[in-house]
């Protein structure tokens, strides 16, 4: 049978869909880039806010289109594990409806609606994947699911509580891939600093590191989601003394610096910790990349407290960061409370990301005139020159990029060493040095 799949989200749907391609793929099938030659089409769906649930529906519908006699459609990922028995009603297009909490038992599952004869006991494999990023580099999700309760967030609805592989299972992972060329290893999760908690009742991320850099080869390590109150000494220190292979990149997710407004959100901290915690880092690795998300018009947030969050910003200089209008999801306690106007949300996002889009400039203004090894992605056919990502620049389509007006012929994958010329607030130009 020939596979189409589409996936939404972040990495971490992308990684259960290579998964299931995987899966599909070694047991005889092929994966098509076409949907008009598929025999089964498939949507890995997120349901993290409203605009992606109705991104969702629209894709599906969209795929439906080209559902013709004796071609199935199943929908699977956070949409279906959270609205399944709605949904069956409202989407009769849809064959089958694959929850998250059925992967584990994906052989019955696709025996009784394709007909087939998988073993029932295969299961889907982190090493079997059907990949769909570069050779040189690839998504490591270290568990699933959160331990956290924050008042705005779905994602424990959908995901459950904290599932953590084990440390040998994901040194196996990674040293396969690093076997196979890849350099860049970005590890994920829903909260990668509360990894192994349910395993080894502990915070078990630096146990975890501590294997993965003993492995032989070039390679990079990048991590994701590092909640705030738990980045401690130790992991600072870590990444400080092993820059061989870990990237000195913090992705910390903040959502608000204001007392009242964490507290309302159910974060954890305050301002004064947030604080304390940045500039700590910053002195122990000068050179450490920051990214962040922001979240503005939750529920209580005044005008005053936006304002008090730019000047945080302002302080702290983020290298990166992302704004969102907080969306009321239910189940969730943000969504019982009195609600703030879009209108007022909209502007509150606009000032804040006018506020950010000076300070991303003043940051990468700062690195004209250093050098820098790139990984080179591909070339730009407009500006005639190459592109690609310093450790500075995450793969995911938010950070930018940087342009590299070489010296010879590159491909995607090499690593050069260039010199910043030039910079805006999204981008850095530069030219390979000899």
């Amino acid at each position: 049978m020939n596979i189409y799949m589409v996936t939404l989200g972040c990495s971490k749907n992308q990684v259960d869909s290579e998964m299931v391609l995987g899966f599909l793929k070694n047991h005889g099938n092929t994966i098509v880039a076409n949907p008009e030659n598929a025999d089964i089409l498939m949507v890995n769906t997120c349901a993290f806010i409203l605009s992606a649930k109705e991104e969702a529906i629209n894709t599906i519908l969209e795929v439906a289109k080209y559902k013709t006699e004796g071609k199935k459609l199943i929908v699977m990922g956070c949409l279906a594990q959270r609205y399944k028995d709605e949904l069956i009603s409202e989407l009769p297009e849809v064959d089958y409806f694959l929850k998250i909490d059925d992967y584990k038992d994906i052989s019955k599952v696709l025996n009784n609606l394709l007909h087939t004869s998988y073993k029932e006991n295969d299961l889907l494999s982190y090493t079997e994947r059907v990949t769909d990023t570069p050779n040189y580099m690839t998504y490591v999700r270290i568990s699933d699911g959160c331990l956290n309760r924050c008042a705005f967030c779905a994602i424990p609805l959908i995901r459950g509580r904290l599932k953590s592989r084990t440390i040998e299972d994901i040194e196996n992972e990674v040293r396969i891939a690093v076997s196979r060329g890849t350099y860049e290893i970005n590890i994920i999760s829903q909260d990668t600093t509360r990894y192994g908690y349910d395993l080894y009742k502990k915070n078990a991320l630096v146990d975890l590191l501590k294997v993965l850099v003993k492995i032989e080869g070039k390679f990079k390590i990048r991590l994701f989601y590092l909640y705030p109150e738990i980045v401690t000494d130790e992991l600072i220190d870590f990444i400080k003394d092993n820059p061989d292979h870990i990237m000195p990149y913090f992705d910390i997710p903040l959502q608000h610096c204001e007392d009242k407004v964490l507290k309302a959100m159910r974060r954890r901290g305050n301002r004064e910790y947030l604080v304390s915690l940045l500039k700590k880092i910053k002195e122990r690795i000068p050179h450490a990349i920051f990214r962040t998300t922001m979240l503005v018009g939750f529920p209580g947030e005044t005008d005053e407290d936006v304002d008090h969050l730019v000047e945080f910003m302002q302080d702290i200089k983020f290298d990166r960061l992302g704004v969102f209008t907080y969306s009321p999801e239910e189940g969730t306690i943000g969504a019982t409370l009195e609600q703030i106007p879009d209108a007022i949300k909209n502007e509150r996002y606009n000032k804040v990301m006018k506020a950010q889009f000076y300070i991303s400039l003043e940051k990468n203004r700062e690195k004209i005139g250093q050098n820098f090894d790139v990984l080179i992605e591909g070339y730009d056919e407009d500006n005639l020159m190459y592109t690609g990502r310093t450790y500075g620049f995450a793969p995911d389509d938010i950070d930018g990029c940087v342009y590299v007006a070489a010296h010879q012929e590159l491909k995607p994958g090499d690593i050069v060493n260039v010199c910043i010329k030039d910079a805006d607030s999204y981008s850095l130009t530069g030219e390979q040095n000899d």
